[in-house]
């Protein structure tokens, strides 16, 4: 089981990754997916990712209070913007663009409604 969380947690990882650049895919929720598969599996790759420099901080303020830090929230919305603007521009079907607009709406929500946490974290 432990080879299963392990390769779990490097999808999620690989997928966070890729999220970076892709602006449809995103990068924070497959992050702490891989925390938690790393959790699970590897007290060596937890540690590694929490104490990651970029991803450490997110994950420790999403585990400690459930919150997602302002500037996050900003490129996270912008992302979304921008996925919107780009099927629009590309003339998407009316079907496709309904869709994608409820699904940015309701995980934009949640995003910005999330605490962002103490002072002075990430």
């Amino acid at each position: 089981m432990r080879v299963v969380w392990i390769l779990s947690g490097g999808i999620a990882l690989a997928l966070g990754l890729a999220g970076i650049v892709l602006p449809l895919l995103p990068t924070t929720p497959f992050v702490l997916l891989a925390a938690f598969c790393f959790a699970r599996s590897s007290p060596r790759l937890h540690g590694w990712l929490l104490g990651h420099r970029t991803f450490g901080p997110i994950i420790r303020n999403w585990a400690e209070h459930r919150a997602i830090p302002r500037a996050a929230k900003r490129v996270s919305i912008l992302a979304m913007l921008a996925a919107l603007g780009l099927s629009l521009a590309l003339g998407l079907r009316w079907e496709v663009l309904a869709v994608q607009a409820v699904v940015l709406v309701v995980m934009g929500t949640f995003i910005l409604t999330r605490p962002d946490g103490p002072a002075g974290s990430a």
